[in-house]
């Protein structure tokens, strides 16, 4: 309970990067994980990284309830450029898979409402093997800013993690000596870790918006509980660093592609809304089921993700593959909370949880209520307890509101 406490009055956003940006964890869409790097835009016309596809997204964010519900950015990732830079050693795209170039890209996306957003690496090439931003980060920051780009994305291949302390801070100043508001998305601590070194959070919190602590998300459910597991051993504290204007990432949201069950797809909506996570999907919104793009687009998920408190939560309980989880919410003194079961066994799980347990420890009561369907569960005290019932690989995901 003094750790619970403790944590409760420990918020952290003293040593914050406040350049306007990212005030809640930013939402959109991202490439990378559902389409990798496949340039074969002759043979595979609807799934390659060119342009037809990044406007083919917008289109659907746009017009099917996305944009209605806060997602913004359409992110190009790896693998977009030309093999050499041009002779001005600007970077320059594929000129077959992106004809029109990505002004033009950019204008379109805008154009729909939404925001740009761009990749490249810190390294001398991506993790494709194309040009990388080392010692062109200038040039690179300029160019993105007369391209119109609201996100970069910096990733860290072929570079040596030790420059990376300084190096993304230069970037972080070369992106804001332009004078555009460019979001700063830093892979700079997976790296560390990767590598088996703490990095130091504080310094990646005054450079970076978001940041990337650990391995790329996969499409299958061992992917997502190892991530859900790193972050909960919380190693280095990154959380006590975020807050607004400041998020760790844990990567894209695979909800609508192959790995995952439906209860599967619950558990990560859930877990990233308590992680306070940025909410980037990367699926085919061309080609998604009702049930999956009706979990994106849940506005009781959102709303726990985008509440304006932005403290991320915390692991609390880790036992018998039961995890205990909450976020501090609005209004003040009010907990969202999430009963994770990472067992695959076939029977439910049936539990009687003390309220003080998943985060109520006010003096007062709470009205409890379910978030995916909205059921209106009862008031409690912390120390009255909850029945409830997990699903194997699922979540019990509600929100306590505060009566004082």
């Amino acid at each position: 309970m003094k750790t619970l406490l403790f944590f409760l009055a420990g918020l952290s956003s003293i040593y914050t990067l406040d350049n306007g940006l990212a005030r809640t964890p930013p939402m959109g869409w991202n490439s990378w994980e559902r389409f990798r790097c496949n340039t074969d835009c002759l043979n595979d016309p609807e799934n390659c990284i060119g342009e037809k596809l990044y406007m083919q997204i917008a289109d659907r964010i746009a017009e099917d309830g996305y944009k209605d519900v806060g997602y913004q950015y359409v992110n190009v990732d790896d693998c977009w450029m030309a093999r050499k830079r041009g002779p001005d050693g600007k970077l320059q795209a594929d000129p077959d898979r992106f004809p029109s170039g990505m002004k033009a890209l950019g204008d379109y996306i805008h154009s729909k409402g939404l925001k740009f957003g761009i990749y490249e690496d810190f390294g001398t090439e991506t993790c494709g093997g194309f040009p990388g931003s080392k010692f062109f980060m200038e040039t690179d920051a300029q160019t993105f800013a007369d391209w119109g780009v609201d996100l970069l994305k910096l990733d860290g291949c072929y570079s040596n993690v030790e420059d990376m302390t300084s190096g993304y801070p230069i970037m972080e100043f070369f992106l804001n000596k332009t004078g555009r508001p460019i979001l700063y998305s830093c892979s700079w601590p997976a790296y560390f870790v990767a590598n088996d070194k703490i990095p130091d959070y504080k310094a990646i919190a005054k450079s970076c918006n978001i940041w990337r602590n650990y391995d790329d998300i996969q499409d299958s459910w061992d992917s997502v509980a190892d991530i859900i597991g790193y972050y909960g051993k919380n190693k280095g504290n990154f959380s006590d660093v975020a807050g607004p204007g400041n998020f760790n990432d844990p990567d894209m949201i695979i909800v609508g592609n192959f790995g995952l069950s439906k209860e599967q797809q619950k558990s990560q909506m859930a877990l990233w809304a308590i992680m306070a996570a940025p909410l980037i999907m990367s699926t085919d919104l061309r080609k998604i089921d009702p049930y999956s793009k009706a979990l994106l687009q849940h506005k009781g998920v959102i709303a726990i993700n985008q509440d304006p408190l932005g403290q991320p939560g915390a692991l609390l309980v880790d036992m018998n593959q039961i995890q205990f989880w909450f976020r501090p919410v609005t209004p003040q003194g009010s907990v969202a909370f999430a009963i994770l079961y990472t067992g695959s066994g076939g029977t439910p799980e049936k539990l009687s949880v003390q309220c003080q347990t998943v985060g109520m420890v006010g003096p007062g009561a709470y009205n409890v209520t379910e978030v995916f369907d909205g059921r209106f569960i009862g008031m409690f005290k912390p120390t009255d307890n909850i029945n409830i019932t997990v699903n194997p690989s699922g979540v019990f995901f509600a929100k306590a509101v505060y009566l004082g």
